[in-house]
């Protein structure tokens, strides 16, 4: 049983699939026209990309951390969002090409994003400072580059952001406060009825990201609760996998038939004592949950 009650399957446990030793593993993406996972070390500023069908990982070094990115309608090209501001990064040459600056003149960073329903790119940022306070706001990228900050409360950490198969809801949180909320999410871009859509009821653990499958369920990883929780639409836990490190941090759905959890996680935070006993911190880890996710939404927007 869940912690409030509720019916849960059993804990599924995911498995290595690389240990890579990311600082701060985050932005966990399949890439269905490609076949290929993609993912940040924010901390270590690369780009990963690992290919299952030859088991080839690859990564580019970025010119200042990289938080997080998007696939975009030309496979040429992603987004970054990268700790100030947003480029377009070529693939082929590498070259990078500025959009916008992000929160200037405030010590923040942007952090986690995905794209909507309609190909725009909604993230957030968190605060830098100690202690964290909630500073940071929640944006959106629009087809045209336009940015806009999205009417919702200031967080001290974004994360979590993810949309609802049909794109009429927008799940989100503010780390801290161990809450996942969710917003009503319309088409034309406006955002209402931001709610309350579940809380934590572990001990230990506080939402990180986030991704929706094809049932409508929420998959989020639990930074400091070494695991990742399925909740229904209705916000009550499902499902569980365990996962053998303390910081999972991202995740998605991909493979083939996009039913294998991909799960980044984080060696930054563990003094030596705790990477002692948890050598696999930093890895990219996975586990086949009998879910099955959605094509990732892909920017829409292009560079002139």
């Amino acid at each position: 049983m869940s912690a409030n009650g509720s019916p849960v399957a059993a804990a599924r446990r995911a498995a290595l699939l690389l240990d890579t030793k990311c600082m701060l593993g985050e932005g966990a993406t399949w890439c269905a026209q490609t076949g290929r996972f993609y993912w940040t070390d924010i901390e270590g500023a690369r780009l990963w990309r690992h290919d299952p069908s030859d088991g080839r990982s690859t990564f580019w070094r970025m010119h200042e951390r990289l938080a997080t990115f998007a696939l975009c309608a030309d496979p040429h090209y992603l987004l970054l969002g990268l700790a100030t501001h947003l480029a377009f990064f070529d693939l082929a040459t590498g070259e990078t090409r500025r959009i916008v600056d992000v929160e200037p003149g405030l010590n923040t960073r942007v952090n986690d994003g995905r794209c909507d329903r309609q190909g725009r790119f909604v993230f957030g940022t968190k605060d830098e400072g100690t202690p964290l306070r909630p500073v940071g706001g929640f944006y959106r990228l629009n087809h045209d580059l336009s940015l806009e900050r999205l009417p919702l409360p200031a967080p001290a950490i974004s994360n979590s952001i993810a949309f609802s198969p049909d794109g009429a809801t927008m799940y989100y949180c503010d780390s801290p406060m161990r809450e996942i909320r969710v917003c009503d999410y319309r088409a034309d871009g406006s955002v209402a009825n931001h709610r309350l859509f579940t809380r934590l009821t572990d001990a230990t653990g506080e939402p990180d990201g986030s991704t929706v499958d094809r049932d409508g369920g929420l998959w989020n990883a639990q930074w400091g609760g070494g695991r990742v929780v399925r909740y229904g639409p209705d916000g009550v836990e499902t499902e569980r996998v365990d996962v053998p490190t303390a910081q999972p941090s991202c995740v998605a759905l991909g493979g083939p038939q996009l039913g294998t959890l991909y799960i980044t996680s984080a060696r930054c935070a563990l003094d030596a004592a705790a990477l002692a006993g948890d050598k696999r911190a930093g890895g990219v880890f996975v586990a086949t949950p009998g879910r099955r996710g959605l094509p990732e939404p892909v920017f829409q927007g292009a560079p002139a």
